[in-house]
């Protein structure tokens, strides 16, 4: 049992840590709520005059705000559903015995060590390239025309990729829950004469429910700040079909050079995060107490 100096030697020895962390996060957060509100472009280095809500005003009323911000939700919520369902009916499987299980669970669990710029290369040289895809070489074999990924359906490419990116990551933390669960009251359950999708329904999915909160909470913390899949093959494109909030913000700060103007943006951000992250735990957090 923990005694009262034993916490006291706890919290002497961790400080130097949480106080290195607060300081890195506080500080350029600062930072970037000061440059907001200052008249502050890169192509005018000296002249930082005080600009109020200015920043803000033009960064809401930008055309391009409203298609980030619809493209951000919708970039977020695909990559959910995808890696949710994608990544529940992996754990499943993989937790039936079979041959080289070792092996395969390795390969699945890969794509999620690969560095978002080169997964977003490959997908766009060597799978969706439509003249020398593996995808546009299949689709002429079979007489079709080759889709244009890029240009006719952007959005949905972006998601595909980040898609593939963390399926791994949800596979594995639905995998770890639901060996957790006791096979006895599966088997319990088939002598009582409940089939397999009765089995799945009653006992296999709310025993998950806290590992698919827990997936839902942490991607939706990465997934609203993508950035490299879409700089390396859609740059935004085609016009503002898959630029979403981040990518709005590195235009604004660093294209146009206007760093005001970008912290503004960089501030509405985080409070559209913390505004998303409180909806979630309000709507699914309450599964973390159970």
């Amino acid at each position: 049992m923990a005694t009262k100096a034993s916490r006291s030697a706890a919290r002497l020895m961790i400080s130097p840590a949480v106080l290195l962390l607060l300081g890195w996060m506080i500080v350029p957060l600062c930072m970037t709520v000061y440059f907001s509100f200052l008249r502050y472009n890169l192509l005018q280095p000296g002249t930082t005059p005080f600009a109020g809500w200015e920043n803000y005003y033009w960064f809401v009323t930008d055309p391009s705000f409203k298609a980030a911000l619809v493209n951000t939700l919708v970039l977020v919520g695909g990559v959910l559903c995808i890696t949710t369902i994608g990544g529940l009916g992996a754990a499943l499987l993989l937790d039936k015995p079979m041959f080289g299980t070792g092996i395969i669970r390795i390969m699945v669990i890969a794509p999620f060590f690969v560095m978002p710029t080169v997964s977003a290369l490959v997908w766009k040289n060597m799978f969706m390239n439509p003249v020398n895809g593996v995808f546009g070489r299949l689709a002429v074999s079979l007489g079709f025309d080759p889709i244009d990924f890029f240009g006719q359906i952007p959005l949905a490419s972006i998601t595909l990729i980040v898609s593939w990116m963390w399926l791994p990551f949800a596979t594995l933390i639905l995998l770890t829950a639901l060996q957790s669960l006791d096979q006895e009251q599966l088997e319990a359950a088939e002598m009582d004469g409940a089939n397999w999708l009765n089995r799945f329904w009653f006992i296999m999915l709310p025993h998950l429910a806290r590992a698919i909160t827990v997936v839902i909470l942490i991607q939706t913390i990465f997934l609203l700040s993508i950035f490299a899949e879409i700089l390396v093959t859609t740059n935004g494109g085609p016009g503002t079909a898959t630029t979403n909030l981040t990518y709005l913000i590195y235009v604004s700060s660093l294209l146009q050079f206007d760093v005001g103007m970008g912290s503004a943006g960089g501030v509405i951000a985080i409070i559209l995060a913390n505004i998303v992250a409180i909806f979630l735990m309000r709507m699914i957090g309450k599964n973390l107490d159970a």
